[in-house]
């Protein structure tokens, strides 16, 4: 336990570090949302049936730009070696990456998200959905593109591997949150979506440490 609360603080500092991983992605995200209204002609009432769909698009192709750094960064300087030769499981260290990596970047988006929300024209007493569904769907971000990480670690071009891989992966979580905020938005339940978006981020994290663990030892030799 105390060796993955450091692995957990140190992939945490280290999201923070060299450029601010999380501003840069809710920058991104940020600057997303304001430039589709834009392209848009600046109706409201166009965008609204949209918005949420929006929104959601914007999180997910924000939840990519950290993911590079994820192992790549440990395999260059041997760190991954060292940490794959400690007390701590490889499976249980890839979690670990993946939940640093969601509360050092998801958390942020999901925090910013209501804003971008708001910015696209949906109503702003769908702000605590829109929050809670970020949330939980950056959580799945974060899951899923540690997967996505570790297929493409050592290949060149590591970026764009890991965005082929993980975006057909963000599609689910896409679809169950942008569907459970236009339920909403018609005076539905969204608990249906919300349902299969908790289900999917359950799924990622069945798989990912071992599919992740497996493609780390590949990547190793």
């Amino acid at each position: 336990m105390r060796a993955l609360m450091i692995l957990w603080r140190r992939e945490v500092a280290l999201a923070w570090a060299g450029g601010g991983g999380p501003l840069l992605a809710c920058g991104f995200f940020l600057c997303l949302t304001v430039l589709v209204p834009l392209a848009a002609g600046g109706d409201p009432a166009g965008l609204k049936p949209v918005a949420g769909g929006i929104a959601w698009l914007a999180l997910a192709l924000s939840s990519i730009l950290s993911l590079e750094r994820l192992f790549e960064r440990d395999l260059e300087d041997g760190a991954l070696d060292l940490i794959t030769l400690g007390p701590v499981p490889l499976e249980l260290v890839v979690l670990t990456k993946a939940k640093a990596q969601w509360l050092a970047v998801g958390a942020p988006l999901a925090l910013t998200a209501p804003v971008a929300a708001i910015t696209l024209g949906l109503p702003p007493a769908l702000v605590p959905l829109v929050a809670l569904s970020a949330l939980v769907g950056a959580l799945g971000f974060a899951l899923t593109g540690a997967l996505g990480a570790a297929l493409a670690l050592g290949a060149r071009r590591g970026g764009l591997l890991i965005a082929v891989v993980v975006l057909p992966l963000f599609i689910p979580p896409v679809v169950f949150g942008a569907g459970a905020l236009e339920r909403a938005a018609n005076g539905l339940t969204p608990l249906p979506a919300l349902a299969f978006l908790t289900a999917y981020v359950l799924f990622a994290a069945v798989v990912t440490p071992f599919a992740g663990a497996a493609a780390i030892r590949n990547a190793q030799g």
